[in-house]
């Protein structure tokens, strides 16, 4: 055994030590299996001096491919112990993952279990090692000499959810995981008498900071039989008997088993008793929806919203809230709170410098919870990793994710800036902040809806080059107002026609990512706008693209919207020729004009009139149209006055130009610089909308 200070800074070195205080303690639990500290350790060591002899050397890798119980534990551990990285796979995700991440991460061995050979090996060309039968024999004494680790060597590679592309990996070295471990132990209160349990799969980086928390504490892991991250069939009825028979007092849930733990609480009755403290992650969790779970669980549980991601190793902020002042509007709102100790978080401005607190910009991580990069994409860190002058390391993580720090220093989460088509980048932040504001402003009202249980408001691209706001509502089954029309008419109703989402698609569950995140790719398309009339809404036809859904008046029902706007123009038309004389009197007079020309003059005085109509119909339905072009929203509106002062003032302008005298120089003066001048200002504006660039395509 290798002493403390002989071997500083690493994870593997807190697990020893561990193992020397307390040898006979459990450290992991599945089922009717156990290892002790003591056994985990002595079991690590041996398969290490295995793994080497086989071929793995320091500084390299290893993926660790295997199913629920605690050999994979042992497993992880030896690597460390080689001096070597883990990589972690889930060896019964789909062939084509497997294929990639063995592909990029190129391991120099792969450890797993005879069952999952046959797949493991024909997704690569790493030597597979498979540990069931593979003896733990130790080398002769002096043959195997422990390789020595530092906190900057590489302790494992956590490959991305892929939720904007391919997944990559992101290099995390001991001094990460130290640092995140550090802030765990203090913010959670981390001690040996507690009893962790370990919900998620192996392949996501919440599996390794489940086990480095219990296992570099002392405490014991206590790992599910079944998977709640990938098996969505699990009964979740099983967990509380589990937690009490367990006696767990930690856990940690992916958002979407959170919402069915509410669900099930609130059925049943049943609490989690014994649990001190419940973290929930992975995507957007509603302030309303901590609320709900906290009250279900009492203040004995600690109910935190945790944020991070893998390259800045797993978590950075957290929000606990027990004492927090809960206002009106929380299932708008989902706060991710303060930063954990040894993390810094901004919030970026267009011109990536902190922006002030209450305004909206891009999150971005600093501390020592950063990792190195990714693995083979240099072109990829430059772009995610940027350097920062006022951070004191020089160097933060650019999330693609939306927020604002507020009055209080506590940081509210807006949304991911993947919810609109594109990635997001500094030349476009302003335009992607307007866009998400208003689909999470759309959100958080679908959500209100009583008939609404869980919803989703997204940009999608029926086709290339058009966008489209969307909707998507899973729905109290048999309540009223649930159904598509319904529900876009509600929205569109209640945003006063303000960026409403062009339809809501009722869903029977929102589609997953395997990290238990929404997977934008899988909604369905809304049905063509022709589809969507109330009647066929009623009858519960169902539409190309798997979904009903109903558009709103002035979105999406355009035979409606038409009606409307020919009947105001016509209407606005014949007021504007009528209110002429009294407004204008003699203005229109065709007595002094030849009466050749009597046509020619007449209609120009009536398209004047219905340039007005047209203005006025504009004012009135034209501003969601033009939201939709997807620039930024001062823009949007500048763009939208426009148009109607371009169509609306030639009616009084040619009307007092008529009626002044060519002398009369002050008149003359004050209608070019209040018509004239205007008008080409709005062109002005008008051209800069037309050529300014929306937000890139995805």
């Amino acid at each position: 055994m290798v002493a403390d200070e002989e071997r500083p800074g690493t994870v593997h070195g807190l697990v020893e030590r561990q193992a020397r205080r307390a040898p006979q303690a459990v450290a992991v639990r599945c089922g009717g299996a156990e290892l002790t500290y003591g056994e985990l350790d002595a079991r690590a060591d041996r398969l290490a001096a295995v793994l080497a002899r086989r071929g793995l050397p320091p500084g390299g890798r290893a993926a660790v491919a295997l199913g629920r119980g605690t050999e994979v534990y042992v497993a992880l551990l030896a690597v460390l112990k080689a001096g070597a990285a883990f990589v972690p796979v889930e060896p019964t995700a789909p062939d084509a993952l497997l294929r990639h991440v063995l592909a990029d991460a190129a391991p120099d061995l792969v450890l797993t279990e005879q069952r999952h050979r046959a797949r493991l090996a024909d997704t690569g060309g790493s030597r597979v090692v498979c540990l069931d039968h593979t003896a733990e024999t130790a080398p002769p004494e002096g043959e195997f000499e422990r390789p020595e680790a530092g906190p900057d060597d590489l302790a494992c590679v956590f490959y991305t959810s892929g939720s904007t592309g391919l997944p990559t990996g992101a290099l995390v070295e001991h001094r990460n995981l130290l640092t995140a471990y550090a802030g765990w132990r203090e913010v959670y209160g981390l001690s040996a008498e507690d009893r962790i349990l370990q919900t998620a799969s192996l392949e996501f980086d919440v599996f390794t900071a489940d086990w480095v928390r219990a296992l570099c504490t002392g405490a014991t892991l206590v790992v599910t039989p079944f998977n709640l991250t990938l098996d969505r069939t699990a009964d979740l009825g099983a967990l509380p008997a589990l937690v009490a028979e367990e006696r767990i007092t930690v856990m940690e849930l992916n958002v979407r088993t959170a919402r069915r733990l509410t669900a099930l609480l609130e059925a049943s009755g049943a609490g989690l008793p014994g649990v001190r403290l419940l973290t929930v992650g992975a995507e957007k969790w509603y302030l309303d929806e901590q609320v709900a779970l906290q009250r279900l669980l009492g203040d004995f549980t600690r109910v935190l919203n945790v944020y991070g991601l893998a390259e800045a190793t797993v978590d950075s902020t957290y929000f606990d809230v027990r004492g927090a002042a809960v206002a009106e509007g929380a299932e708008q709102v989902s706060l991710i709170g303060r930063p954990f100790p040894g993390t810094r978080v901004y919030v970026l401005g267009p011109d990536s410098a902190p922006a002030p607190a209450g305004r909206v910009g891009e999150i971005a991580i600093a501390g020592g919870g950063l990792t190195r990069g990714y693995l083979n994409r240099s072109a990829e860190t430059s772009r995610r990793f940027i350097r920062a002058s006022f951070d004191p390391d020089g160097r933060v993580l650019l999330t693609g994710d939306l927020g604002l720090l507020r009055a209080d220093g506590v940081l509210e989460f807006v949304g991911r800036a993947a919810a609109v088509v594109g990635p997001l980048g500094s030349d476009r932040v302003t335009t992607v902040t307007s866009r998400v504001k208003a689909a999470v402003r759309a959100e958080g009202v679908l959500r209100a809806h009583p008939a609404v249980r869980e919803a989703a408001v997204v940009e999608v691209e029926p086709t290339p080059g058009k966008r489209l706001t969307v909707g998507y509502a899973v729905t109290v089954p048999q309540a009223d107002g649930a159904d598509g029309w319904s529900l876009t008419q509600y929205l569109a109703e209640q945003l006063k026609g303000f960026s409403a989402p062009a339809a809501v698609v009722p869903v029977p569950e929102l589609p997953r990512t395997r990290a238990g995140k929404l997977d934008r790719a899988a909604l369905p398309l809304p049905a063509p706008p022709q589809h969507t009339a109330p009647r066929a809404a009623k009858a519960g036809g169902t539409r190309k693209g798997g979904g009903k859904a109903g558009g709103p008046a002035g979105v999406s029902d355009k035979d409606g919207l038409g009606c409307y706007t020919l009947f105001v123009t016509v209407a606005a038309t014949i007021l504007a020729r009528w209110i002429t004389d009294h407004f204008y009197p003699g203005s229109t007079d065709l007595s002094g004009v030849p009466s050749d020309y009597h046509f020619w003059f007449g209609l120009l005085y009536w398209a004047e009139s219905a340039a007005f109509g047209a203005g006025v119909a504009f004012l009135l339905f034209g501003l969601p149209a033009v939201l939709r072009q997807g620039r930024s929203l001062r823009l949007s509106l500048l763009t939208y006055l426009s148009v109607f002062w371009l169509l609306a003032s030639w009616w009084p302008q040619d009307n007092l130009y008529r009626l002044t005298a060519a002398t009369d120089w002050p008149r003359e003066t004050t209608m070019v610089y209040v018509f004239n001048i205007p008008l080409m200002l709005a062109a002005v504006v008008v051209v800069t909308f037309l050529l300014s660039r929306p937000g890139a395509k995805k």
